[in-house]
């Protein structure tokens, strides 16, 4: 199983190179939102790069380092949840991704993105539903974001520990809930994400 390459090739074919870009949380009521961007090397193909969600955790790191040792350049970007507690999440997530673009050592032509509209100077975007699935680019960009991710949420688990970030990784799960309602919000919670905001609302008498 691997994530198509059509995309790239619109760059490839011509000798240029494009970066993939994906984020990991942009949906948990906890923690950071993680951005990545990748350049491939033109023509690069690699068994089980695909979108990072439908690939196990063990597979994840395996890739996580094929992917760094063969990437002409990787850029993660993290937004902690002060940042996105600040401005929209789909604002925070564009900007993150604006940012990956900005920040990489190559000269790139092309810019793909998972279902994220944009223009960037000089760049041609290309915008794909679901294109963690189809293009090699945006998953290998995906299995970044998704495995720093988690590493962060890891860390918060001990900091932590009454929140159990390890297993739900700051997402509202069953777990998650019950752990809010027993320790209350921490101050990695999302305060403009639901159920924590009304948490925090002062009661009006």
């Amino acid at each position: 199983m691997q994530a198509g390459n059509e995309n790239e090739l619109v760059f490839w074919n011509k000798n240029q190179l494009c970066i993939g870009l994906d984020e990991a949380g942009r949906g948990p009521i906890a923690g950071p939102v993680v951005v990545a961007g990748v350049v491939l090397p033109i023509n690069f193909s690699y068994d089980g790069i695909y979108d990072s969600k439908k690939i196990s955790e063990k597979k994840r790191k395996e890739l996580y380092k094929v992917i760094i040792e063969n990437a002409l350049d990787y850029v993660i970007c993290i937004v902690d949840r002060s940042e996105i507690d600040k401005g929209n999440i789909y604002q925070v997530v564009k900007k993150a991704m604006k940012d990956c673009v900005l920040t990489s050592s190559i000269n790139m032509s092309g810019v793909l993105t998972d279902a994220m509209p944009m223009d960037i100077d000089g760049k041609e975007v290309i915008s794909l539903i679901k294109g963690d699935q189809k293009s090699i680019s945006i998953a290998a960009a995906s299995i970044l974001a998704k495995v720093t991710r988690d590493q962060i949420m890891e860390i918060y688990d001990e900091i932590y520990p009454g929140y159990e970030f390890k297993k739900h990784k700051g997402y509202y799960t069953k777990l998650h809930k019950e752990c809010i309602e027993k320790n209350g919000p921490c101050p990695i919670h999302r305060t403009t994400f639901e159920p924590i905001k009304s948490m925090l609302q002062p009661t009006l008498f």
